[in-house]
C-alpha cells in the first residue's frame, strides 16, 4: 500500500509557482500576438509542465512508500526524491545516448524535425550531463553537507525549491532542444528565459549549501564540501558569463551573444571544459572523498593530500580551456597556454586517483566481497585513465590526429560513463538504503550483473571509438603523390558504420546495466529483500563445538 508522504511535498511553493506561472502565463499572451513559432510551442510546455508540478503538489503525491520513522534531524525527504530523479534521468540520457548512437550507423532513424540527430545529441548530452549528474550532485551535495556538518540543511523548504526548480529546468531544456530552441553554441545551450531560471534556481542551491556550512555544528569543514563548494561557486560563473545575451525580442526564443568570433570560441571552451572540470570532476571529487571512505570505513589515505589536490586542481583547471582551439584563429600563445596547464592537471589529478584508491588500505578484500566497493574503484580507475589521456591529447602533435575524430568521443565517454557513470551509481547504492532505512539492497548480485555489464559496455565503446577515431585522422591526412586527398569525407563516413554498430552495442549494454540498478533500487526502496549466498565466499555451515581435551 502507498502511503503519502508526512512532510515532502506541501502547498509551500506559492512563489515558485507564481513565479514560473508568470512565464507559463506568455504562452496565452503568444497565441494572440505575433510572436515566433517556437516560443509560442515553449511556452505552451512550460505552461503544462507547471500545470502539472501544481497538480503534483497540490495532491501531495508521493512516487514512493513513505520511509519508517527516522529520528535524525536531517532533511532526507528532498534527497529521497533525488535519488529518485538520478535514476529515472539516468536511463532517460542513457536510452537516448542509444538513439543517437543508431543514428549515425542507421541515418534513416533520423526522424524530421524533432528528432534528427542535430537535436536528439544536445539532449543526450545534457540529460546525462545536467539532468542525471546534476540530480546526483544536488541529492549527495544535500546528504553530505548535513552529515559532515551535523547540520539541517539550511533555508527551510528553500531546498525543495532547489529540486523543483531544477527539474523544471531541465523539462524546459529538454523540449527547447527538441523544437530547435537554442543558442546553437557548441553546448546548444538553453535560450535565454530557460538561462535565466537556471540562475535563479542555482543561487538558491548555493544558499542553501553554504548557509548549511555556516550554521555548522561540526567545527572542522570537511574535504568533500570544499569541493562541492567549488562545484557550485564556478558552475555560477560559468553559466552566467558564457549566456550573456540579448534578446531579440521579450516575446521571442532568439537572443544574441554579446561576444563574437574567436571571442566567443574563446568563451564557450573557457566555459565548456571548465564544465567539465568543476561540473564532471570537482562534484564527484566530493563524492569520492565521502563514500568511498564510508563504503570501506576507512579514513582518507591522506589529508593532507586532499587539501593539495583541491587547491592545485582548482587553480590549474581554470586555465586549461583553449587546448580546444588547437589550429584556429584563436592566437598561437593562448592555444599553447591551454596546453601547458593542460599537462600540469595530470599531476593534481593522480595525486587524488591515489589518494582515492589508497584510502583501501588495509581493506583490499572487499573488492572481492563488495561490488559496490569494486565500482568505486573502477570510477576511480577511469578518472585516472581519463586524466591522463586528457592532457596527452590537448599537445598539439597528438591534437593535429585527434582532434574532430571520434577518439575525442571515446575519451569524453570513458571518462563520463567510467568516472562519472560507476561513482553516481555506488553512491545511490550507498545512500537508498539508507534513506529509506533498510537493512541492506534488494540484491547484492543485481549489482555485480550491473558491475559487469558497464565494464564491458564502457570497454567496448571506448575501444571501439580509439580505433575508428585514430583511423579516421590517418584517413583524413593521407595524400596522394601529387598533393591531393586518397579518401573523401563519404569514404570516412562509410568506413565508421562498424564501428558505430559496436558503439550502439556497447552503449546498449550500459542502459541494460542502468535499468537493472533501477529495478534494484525500486526493490530495496519498496523494502523487499532476497536471499542470497554471500559473496566471494563458500556459505557459513555450522560446526560441532570444540571439546576440551581430557
Amino acid at each position: 500500500m502507498v502511503i503519502l508522504p508526512t512532510g515532502g511535498l506541501r502547498m509551500r511553493y506559492g512563489a515558485e509557482l507564481t513565479g514560473v506561472g508568470v512565464l507559463a502565463f506568455l504562452a496565452l499572451i503568444g497565441a494572440a500576438m505575433g510572436v515566433d513559432e517556437p516560443f509560442r510551442q515553449h511556452m505552451w510546455v512550460l505552461f503544462f509542465t507547471v500545470a502539472a508540478f501544481g497538480v503534483l503538489l497540490m495532491r501531495r503525491t508521493a512516487f514512493v512508500p513513505a520511509p519508517a520513522h527516522d529520528n535524525s534531524s536531517y532533511m532526507d525527504d528532498v534527497i529521497r526524491y533525488g535519488a529518485i530523479a538520478t535514476m529515472f534521468w539516468g536511463v532517460v540520457g542513457f536510452l537516448v545516448g542509444v538513439i543517437v548512437a543508431l543514428q549515425l550507423a542507421f541515418p534513416d532513424l533520423n526522424i524530421e524535425p524533432w528528432f534528427n540527430f542535430g537535436r536528439t545529441r544536445p539532449l543526450h548530452t545534457s540529460a546525462v550531463i545536467f539532468a542525471f549528474c546534476g540530480n546526483a550532485l544536488i541529492a549527495t551535495s544535500f546528504y553530505v553537507v548535513q552529515r559532515t556538518c551535523r547540520a539541517r540543511l539550511f533555508g527551510g523548504d528553500l531546498a525543495w525549491f532547489v529540486f523543483w526548480g531544477y527539474q523544471l529546468f531541465l523539462v524546459m531544456a529538454a523540449t527547447g532542444y527538441l523544437l530547435g530552441i537554442t543558442q546553437s553554441k557548441e553546448y546548444a545551450e538553453p535560450e535565454w528565459y530557460v538561462d535565466i531560471w537556471l540562475t535563479i534556481v542555482w543561487v538558491a542551491y548555493l544558499v542553501v549549501f553554504m548557509g548549511t556550512i555556516l550554521k555548522r555544528k561540526e567545527p572542522h569543514i570537511y574535504v568533500a564540501n570544499w569541493f562541492y563548494l567549488a562545484f557550485i561557486v564556478t558552475i555560477a560563473m560559468l553559466h552566467i558569463v558564457n549566456n550573456l545575451a540579448m534578446p531579440h525580442s521579450f516575446l521571442g526564443s532568439q537572443s544574441y551573444s554579446l561576444f563574437a568570433g574567436v571571442q566567443d570560441a574563446l568563451t564557450q571552451w573557457w566555459y565548456g571544459h571548465n564544465a567539465v572540470g568543476f561540473f564532471l570532476t570537482a562534484g564527484f571529487l566530493g563524492m569520492m572523498y565521502y563514500f568511498v571512505p564510508k563504503q570501506a570505513e576507512r579514513p582518507v589515505y591522506s589529508y593532507r593530500l586532499s587539501i593539495i589536490h583541491f587547491w592545485a586542481l582548482i587553480f590549474l583547471y581554470i586555465w586549461a580551456g583553449p587546448h580546444h582551439l588547437h589550429y584556429t584563429a584563436l592566437p598561437d600563445w593562448a592555444q599553447t597556454l591551454g596546453m601547458v596547464f593542460s599537462i600540469m592537471l595530470w599531476m593534481p589529478s593522480w595525486g587524488g586517483m591515489i589518494n582515492g584508491l589508497m584510502t583501501l588500505s588495509g581493506a583490499w578484500d572487499k573488492i572481492r566481497t563488495d561490488p559496490v566497493i569494486r565500482m568505486m574503484v573502477a570510477a576511480i580507475a577511469f578518472y585516472g585513465m581519463a586524466t591522463f589521456e586528457g592532457p596527452m591529447m590537448s599537445i598539439k602533435a597528438v591534437n593535429s590526429l585527434s582532434h574532430y575524430t571520434d577518439w575525442t568521443i571515446g575519451h569524453v565517454h570513458s571518462g563520463a560513463l567510467g568516472w562519472n557513470g560507476l561513482i553516481t551509481f555506488a553512491a545511490l547504492y550507498f545512500m537508498v538504503p539508507r534513506l529509506w532505512n533498510r537493512e541492506k539492497l534488494y540484491s547484492q548480485r543485481l549489482v555485480i550483473w550491473h558491475f559487469w555489464l558497464a565494464m564491458v559496455g564502457i570497454v567496448i565503446y571506448a575501444a571501439t571509438m580509439w580505433v575508428s577515431g585514430i583511423m579516421q585522422g590517418l584517413m583524413w591526412r593521407e595524400y596522394d603523390s601529387q598533393g591531393f586527398l586518397v579518401y573523401s569525407f563519404a569514404e570516412t563516413v562509410a568506413a565508421m558504420f562498424p564501428y558505430y554498430v559496436m558503439r550502439a552495442a556497447g552503449g546498449a549494454m550500459f542502459l541494460l546495466g542502468a535499468l537493472i540498478m533501477a529495478y534494484n533500487l525500486t526493490r530495496t526502496i519498496l523494502g523487499h529483500e532476497r536471499e542470497e549466498d554471500p559473496i566471494g565466499g563458500k556459505v557459513a555451515t555450522a560446526r560441532p563445538a570444540l571439546q576440551p581435551a581430557e
